[in-house]
């Protein structure tokens, strides 16, 4: 089942503020937290999507990347390292705004590790790209160690501290009572590491944006919409977390002559007056060459001739598909004196000629006349 957007699963605009975001989330943890719904499968859902839904948003990063690129851009399973989770986790923004604690101290685990950012690539290709396949580079945007700092994000010749409110595990604990909630530090933010003077090269972010080349393979018979995994060429993880991956997504250009439909390919074929009528011999083009086959003769505008294999072998088909001519005749425009006389004389013998050289004009004016009747 695909996931809801998490702005409606907390019910705030696009545009909603942290605090916005906040309040609602608080709202709705309240209402459907299992503890007050103990038999409610229903509520405990809806709980664990806004819990979802609250920590992509809350995030600066997450949400941008939520933002640009939806549910592909985010891995709300990526988690943090350390202890604590579940539902303690879930409560940790509501009860330290409620009970206005600050606790000092770390959490029981280290800082909090996040997996990196899921990368989505467009690539426009042509239909014959697509059924043969081909080796391509693209360019991607990517994240670097910043050379100054060695990605230590302090400026060249300091180096980080430990962070004094967490001291150095990028987590807080909380106690309230019978609630004990760990939250991601406020100071360090998770890092365990407070950086006093940062790089003036990449801002204190350790890391810095660049555009790099990859080797992409495009297999044959990919399709419109499919994705290519590129594993690990995704944003860098936090805290020395996994990259995320680059998922390269093709679309294919509309082409002039056929149209696409799985590993059948479809075309139209236009025939003179004369050829329908008579039958022949004709060319009709496909991805590997002309091919010629016969038409029988009274060819009616809309018949579809099969040819078999003559369309796309896909990605995962043990066989090609087929091409699909559909008949088009087409009538004569711009005539001369002449060819107007040839056919008005032409139609005067089949009209004398009666329902064997129009069957379908018979039929069609037997069914009126039955209709008015």
């Amino acid at each position: 089942m695909a996931k809801r957007d998490y702005y409606e699963v907390l019910g705030v605009a696009k545009n909603a503020s942290d605090e916005e975001i906040k309040k609602s989330y608080r709202k709705l943890a309240m209402k459907h937290h299992p503890d007050r719904n103990p038999d409610s499968k229903s509520a405990e859902d809806k709980f664990k999507e806004a819990k979802e839904a609250y920590e992509m948003l809350s995030d600066p990063q997450k949400r941008e990347a939520y933002d640009r690129y939806g549910h592909a851009g985010v891995d709300p399973n990526a988690g943090g390292g350390g202890g604590g989770g579940g539902f303690a986790d879930a409560f940790g923004d509501i009860f330290g705004d409620i009970f206005g604690a600050s606790a000092r101290g770390g959490g029981r685990g280290g800082p909090q590790v996040y997996r990196g950012a899921d990368l989505r690539y467009n690539l426009e290709i042509t239909l014959e790209q697509a059924a043969n396949g081909f080796d391509t580079s693209i360019r991607v945007p990517t994240w670097d160690s910043c050379e100054p700092c060695h990605g230590t994000g302090a400026k060249p010749g300091t180096s980080p501290t430990t962070c004094s409110t967490c001291g150095g595990h990028g987590q807080v604990r909380m106690q309230q009572g019978f609630f004990s909630v760990q939250q991601t530090c406020a100071k360090c933010h998770g890092t365990g590491k407070v950086i006093a003077d940062p790089c003036p090269t990449c801002s204190g972010a350790g890391r810095i944006k660049r555009n790099k080349t990859l080797e992409v393979k495009i297999p044959a018979g990919i399709d419109d919409g499919m994705r290519i995994r590129s594993s690990g060429n995704g944003e860098p993880g936090m805290n020395g977390g996994p990259s995320g991956d680059l998922y390269v997504e093709i679309h294919i250009k509309a082409h002039s002559v056929f149209q696409r439909d799985g590993d059948d390919l479809h075309c139209e074929m236009p025939i003179s007056y004369a050829k329908a009528a008579l039958g022949g011999d004709i060319e009709v083009p496909t991805l590997g060459g002309k091919v010629s086959f016969t038409i029988p003769e009274g060819t009616q505008s809309g018949k579809t001739f099969r040819l078999r294999s003559k369309g796309i072998k896909g990605v995962r088909s043990g066989y090609p598909g087929d091409l699909f001519c559909h008949v088009v005749v087409e009538t004569p425009v711009k005539l001369t004196d002449r060819q107007k006389d040839l056919l008005r004389e032409f139609e005067q013998l089949t009209t004398e000629g009666g329902a064997r050289h129009s069957p379908q004009s018979k039929s069609w004016k037997d069914k009126v006349k039955e209709f008015f009747e």
